[in-house]
């Protein structure tokens, strides 16, 4: 979606609306991103989806146009973290507005605040990066991804890892669930 809103097509226009109040993207919009990006020439020996299926329905969408495609999923990962870690990680994101760089100020801040090391553009804060759109996208999360685990773990294709700890770790073990079932 995040590719989509930046390249500014006609789905990522419609996406952003709805990001930026921290709602989820209505299905159609969702789909006709993820499709569009699926068919293109490097996903055809495979590819990772990141925060999509959200709901149930969307999964049996997705699993219904994947065998259209001729494709199937593997495994689904669940990276478990405490909302307030999640919290702090979000909120401390930051972009420069002239060159796109992304800094974390608590991780990986820049040299001086505000002031992109690449560039020296401003930094910024994306709307759905704001404590209280982060809050709200959570609690929408929370009451949709239960169900959808729970269907994942029911087809055999859950593997739930914990995302606590550095980028290197958590990715560690994300790679170690998708070589098992690769």
């Amino acid at each position: 979606m995040r590719s989509a809103v930046k390249r500014k097509t006609g789905m990522g226009l419609q996406a952003k609306r709805y990001m930026d109040r921290g709602e989820l993207v209505p299905d159609d919009v969702v789909f006709g991103a993820v499709e569009e990006r699926l068919r293109e020439a490097d996903c055809a020996k495979g590819f990772i989806l990141d925060g999509f299926p959200r709901t149930v329905a969307q999964a049996e969408a997705l699993t219904s146009m994947l065998a259209k495609m001729g494709t199937r999923l593997d495994s689904v990962v669940s990276i478990a973290v405490p909302q307030d870690e999640l919290v702090k990680r979000m909120s401390g994101r930051r972009t420069c507005s002239d060159c796109g760089a992304s800094y974390h100020i608590i991780f990986e801040p820049p040299n001086n605040p505000g002031i992109c090391n690449k560039c020296n553009g401003e930094l910024f804060q994306r709307e759905d990066d704001h404590e209280d759109t982060i809050l709200a996208r959570l609690e929408v999360y929370e009451r949709t991804a239960a169900p959808l685990l729970a269907a994942y773990r029911h087809m055999g294709l859950l593997h739930e890892v914990d995302g606590v700890g550095g980028q290197d770790q958590v990715l560690g073990r994300v790679l170690g669930q998708v070589q098992k079932r690769g």
